[in-house]
């Protein structure tokens, strides 16, 4: 089955005197990103992993942030049916230690914003964008299309729509790593009223393409550059995008606040498209750290 893990430590934090920018007062940053996984494991075991940097930023990466394993095995990558880079390998009995890390540059800005975003017609929308507004393993638009006319119905359309929809699930849902199931879909996070980030985002993705807008789920890296401490607990984060105004727009639920240092690893349709290890066998994740933080000069 599918394995999304969101728990860990990261070996340091974002210094607070860097501060949130929204254009003149932003300076570039250097990132230092990466995780290292522990399993052990009884038997050889296939898996595979979606733990590489997103082909879109790779330009920004001081260096390559290749799969690297102890003891060492072989590595088979490619690129799947989303455009994201993809690894398999099969681990050996034991213990087994798989990971990567790297420096990227990131231009300090926080995540764009742009209001006047229009909502793009059914009929109008680009063929490679529908499948964006269909239900999926854990998006369940049948169920929730009813509750999200009922909500967000009255809201305006475009931009402000998404936004509302972002500030419902943000405060409707208990954040907490305690609340983490693997199986939780977004009719169930509605329900049940708590999740961790990537139930914000299933929720908010399925009443967006309830009301006919799509959306994306995403995952990948995100620093706590321009926020104020005490910071929780390193991790990989979840967030979306959604198609407004012709261009794939950025929001995070979960957080719902512009972002400093959000570094894209995978999209699809929801969590079951791009778990972070994917692993057929049995197995115990017996550690796991997540690291986002700025790179020394």
């Amino acid at each position: 089955m599918p394995m999304s893990r969101y728990r860990g430590q990261a070996p340091s934090r974002a210094p607070a005197d860097l501060l949130r920018g929204d254009g003149a007062d932003a300076r570039p940053i250097r990132l230092r990103i990466g995780c290292e996984l522990t399993y052990s494991l009884p038997a050889p075991t296939p898996m595979i992993l979606l733990l590489t940097v997103h082909h879109s930023r790779a330009s920004d990466l001081e260096w390559p942030d290749l799969i690297v394993t102890t003891p060492s095995t072989a590595v088979e990558s490619w690129r799947d049916g989303f455009g994201n880079w993809c690894c398999r390998l099969v681990a050996p009995a034991g213990v087994f230690v798989l990971g990567t890390d790297t420096v990227i540059r990131d231009g300090g800005l926080p995540d764009p914003v742009d209001a006047f975003a229009l909502q793009h017609a059914v009929q109008d929308l680009p063929v490679d964008v529908l499948v964006y507004l269909l239900g999926s393993r854990y998006c369940e638009t049948d169920s929730l299309s009813e509750e999200a006319w009922r909500l967000f119905g009255t809201a305006p359309l475009g931009w402000a729509r998404v936004q509302a929809i972002c500030d419902f699930v943000h405060e409707h849902v208990t954040f907490g790593y305690e609340h983490s199931r693997p199986t939780r879909t977004a009719a169930e996070t509605y329900a049940e009223r708590r999740g961790v980030c990537r139930d914000f985002a299933h929720l908010a993705i399925a009443f967006c393409r309830a009301m006919n807008i799509p959306a994306r789920y995403c995952t990948g890296y995100l620093s706590d550059v321009g926020e104020t401490p005490p910071f929780g607990p390193m991790d990989f984060a979840a967030w979306m995008e959604v198609w407004l105004g012709g261009a794939w727009r950025t929001f995070d639920p979960r957080n719902n606040t512009r972002r400093i240092g959000r570094v894209l690893i995978a999209r699809g349709r929801d969590a079951a498209d791009v778990p972070l290890t994917h692993t057929f066998g049995i197995n115990t994740l017996a550690d796991f750290r997540v690291w986002t933080e700025p790179a020394p000069d």
